[in-house]
């Protein structure tokens, strides 16, 4: 296997218009940690949200940016289109359907995709979200070690000719469910599924660039035409969790992401260190890829460059972590800075709309 394989994602970055809506409905309906608040490094009149488990593992981390003046965005042919959260069992994620339809936010399915089932609403700015299963996984329509070498055509009973949307609409867990139960713990990203006009250059440069594999040639089974692949960290028998990106191939098409509210700004992936990011770093240089100089973002270090449809990407390292410069009992808690804008934090608080249920200091 390359020296240059990523174990999976760091992070995802999403586009908020209001951070304490964020906040409610991440936080306070889906239970998510905050682990992190803090300001767009770029932008310094901006929050900059960081959700996930407790201690901020990579492989479980939503980041949003707060620009309220930002129009909507629109998922098309270089976007994202949704993301996807694991859970544990069916029975977890019929729960997860109870609370949050019980919350009023409109959720489909649950769907079975074979590999996993899938439930679908929006978060408050129209971004995409899924809660998907942890199994039963890739291997059930192909050998273990020989992932991703047919086209798989889905069950017809997976396709929307064939299931009874009726019934599927109705199944729900059968009691109410006013907190979140061990059963309905989110685990991190499941996977992250984008649009891309061209399947075969997007598998070569994951592969070259990411050292991500394919591991599954299917189609799309919202329409049974669509082609649909999916690359992780696949060593041949094993495909490592919080890995998985998936892509729908759109070719010819014209329609475009676009950038704004409820759209993903980013994706991050995994670096062990930052001699390993140095490492990788020239190594997508050598490969003619345009790559940012390293960016210091105080619990990790970024370089960013695009794929070939223009989706932004980042390989971040795994550390130092979340808790340089809070306990990791407090995280989230208060309003953190970097050094070099420390000076300027009264300036920068003021501009900042409270987040309620946390405290600014």
């Amino acid at each position: 296997m390359t020296a240059f394989a990523t174990k999976g994602f760091h992070h995802i970055t999403m586009v908020s218009a209001d951070a304490p809506r964020t906040l409610a409905f991440y936080r306070g309906l889906l239970g998510l940690p905050l682990v992190k608040q803090t300001v767009n490094f770029d932008d310094p009149a901006a929050y900059h949200l960081y959700f996930g488990s407790r201690e901020g593992a990579p492989g479980t981390i939503l980041t949003f940016f707060e620009w309220p003046s930002a129009d909507p965005g629109k998922w098309g042919v270089g976007g994202i289109h949704h993301l996807a959260l694991g859970v544990g069992t069916p029975e977890g994620q019929l729960m997860w359907k109870r609370r949050l339809s019980e919350a009023g936010v409109r959720v489909s399915g649950p769907y079975d995709r074979g590999y996993f089932r899938s439930i679908y609403f929006s978060d408050p700015d129209g971004q995409i979200l899924e809660i998907a299963t942890e199994g039963p996984g890739y291997a059930i329509d192909e050998p273990e070690d020989a992932l991703g070498e047919s086209l798989i055509i889905p069950d017809p009973s997976r396709l929307p000719g064939g299931r009874d949307e009726r019934a599927i609409a109705t199944l729900t867990h059968p009691d109410p469910v006013p907190f979140i139960s061990e059963a309905m713990e989110l685990t991190g990203i499941h996977h992250i599924s984008g649009i891309t006009g061209d399947l075969g250059a997007a598998g070569e440069f994951y592969e070259a660039a990411l050292g991500l594999r394919l591991v599954k040639k299917t189609l799309n089974q919202d329409d049974g035409r669509t082609e649909h692949h999916f690359w992780a960290n696949y060593e041949g028998n094993v495909v490592g969790p919080h890995s998985s990106l998936t892509l729908f191939g759109w070719p010819d098409s014209h329609s475009r992401t676009r950038p704004g509210a409820g759209q993903t700004h980013h994706i991050a992936f995994r670096a062990n260190s930052q001699e390993q990011q140095l490492a990788w770093r020239d190594h997508l240089l050598s490969l003619g890829i345009p790559v940012s100089p390293v960016q210091d973002r105080k619990y990790f270090k970024s370089i960013y460059f695009q794929a070939p449809d223009g989706l932004l990407l980042e390989i971040a390292t795994d550390g130092p972590g979340f808790s340089v410069d809070e306990d990791v009992g407090s995280l989230g808690k208060s309003l953190q800075l970097p050094s070099w804008l420390e000076e300027r934090r009264s300036h920068i608080q003021r501009g900042l709309r409270p987040l309620n249920g946390t405290e600014q200091v």
